[in-house]
């Protein structure tokens, strides 16, 4: 019973991360933080340059968010369907794995971000005109 008990709570604990990406990121498609904020948002040095970069990295990384989020959730099910009922150390090690690739995943949307705000933004933060 203990062993079923603590799979569940793991699985609830792996969902935490999809389900903020989800939910922030989701937020910050519709209401992105309006204010270079130092404790508020994407804050990066790239991303706070302007009122531009600002408004394009908050919503970058909303949709960033909001698709990896979901994409992370069957994943993050799968593998301790698997354990579900095994030992606790098992189940343990599975949870862990799972929120291993997740924060890859979060983390990896920082550099897709910066590379986009690259790709549109000089270094002083003035939008690259294209052809």
């Amino acid at each position: 019973m203990v062993e079923i008990l603590f799979g569940i709570f793991v699985l609830a604990m792996d969902l935490l991360i999809p389900g903020a990406m989800i939910g922030f990121g989701k937020e910050f498609q519709k209401n992105p933080p309006t204010e270079i904020d130092p404790g508020y948002g994407y804050r990066t040095s790239r991303s706070m340059k302007n009122k531009l970069t600002w408004d394009f990295a908050q919503k970058y990384m909303g949709r960033a968010w909001y698709k990896a989020g979901r994409w992370l959730l069957i994943p993050s099910v799968l593998p301790l369907l698997l354990v579900l009922g095994q030992d606790v150390g098992t189940v343990g090690a599975a949870g862990l794995a799972v929120i291993g690739v997740q924060l890859v995943v979060m983390l990896g949307s920082i550099g897709v971000t910066e590379h986009a705000l690259r790709k549109t933004f000089d270094k002083n933060g003035k939008k690259i005109e294209t052809d």
